[in-house]
């Protein structure tokens, strides 16, 4: 019998994921990788990203705490498997690679922030991409399920008010959440699922004018 996912079809490696199962591994290797690097040498700075512009990939293996950590490695590892089940392709892959410097590059928008570290913002990127796959491409209970995740992460935003307060204290995690990165990581991810579907569409629109001018000659 051949595994399948929970959005119907076939395994997900024959269903094109692979691209996106390998992005969310090498995102939750180097947050283990990072784990042993001092945060401050890979976390986003305001002062430093101009001369360090890396620091906008880096970021994203920038960890605060073991809690932080394998939080967020949990968070990987859902959205990895979400992901995975729209499924999303490698064109979608592309899409979230593209999301991940421009999540971090977005929070030089709000002058409150001035460090930031954490994968977080990333994720919510992925689940919006990922969302965005089931609402374009797929029918029926796939697409109802895009949309209610998507409706319940931009709830979820709202209640966060970022851009009111782009960091929030909470005493579970015992340092500040930079919830700005949140509401980042869902715009970036969003712009680049759009640029990825306006591509789709043309390249779509591409073949099938070259198939109708084949079968008319």
């Amino acid at each position: 019998m051949t595994p399948s996912s929970p959005c119907g079809g076939n395994s997900l490696t024959e269903r094109g994921s692979v691209p996106w199962l390998v992005l969310s591994s090498v995102l939750a290797a180097g947050a283990c990788a990072g784990w042993w690097v001092p945060p401050e040498n890979l976390a986003w700075n305001a002062e430093l990203n101009a001369s360090q512009p890396w620091r906008h990939f880096t970021a994203a293996w920038a960890h605060l705490s073991g809690a932080h950590l394998v939080a967020n490695l949990a968070g990987a590892l859902v959205v990895a498997l979400f992901g995975a089940a729209a499924p999303c392709t490698a064109r979608d892959t592309w899409a979230w690679l593209a999301a991940w410097p421009l999540t971090h590059v977005l929070l030089s928008l709000q002058n409150d922030l001035r460090l930031y570290a954490g994968l977080s913002g990333v994720l919510h990127a992925g689940v919006v991409i990922a969302c965005m796959a089931l609402l374009t491409r797929r029918r029926g209970s796939a697409r109802l399920i895009g949309g209610a995740v998507l409706a319940g992460l931009f709830v979820k935003l709202l209640g966060e008010d970022a851009l009111s307060a782009a960091v929030q204290h909470s005493p579970d995690w015992g340092f500040p959440v930079a919830v700005l990165a949140h509401a980042s990581g869902a715009a970036a991810g969003l712009f680049c699922a759009a640029v990825a579907w306006a591509t789709s569409l043309r390249a779509s629109g591409a073949t099938l004018s070259n198939h109708k001018s084949t079968t008319e000659t």
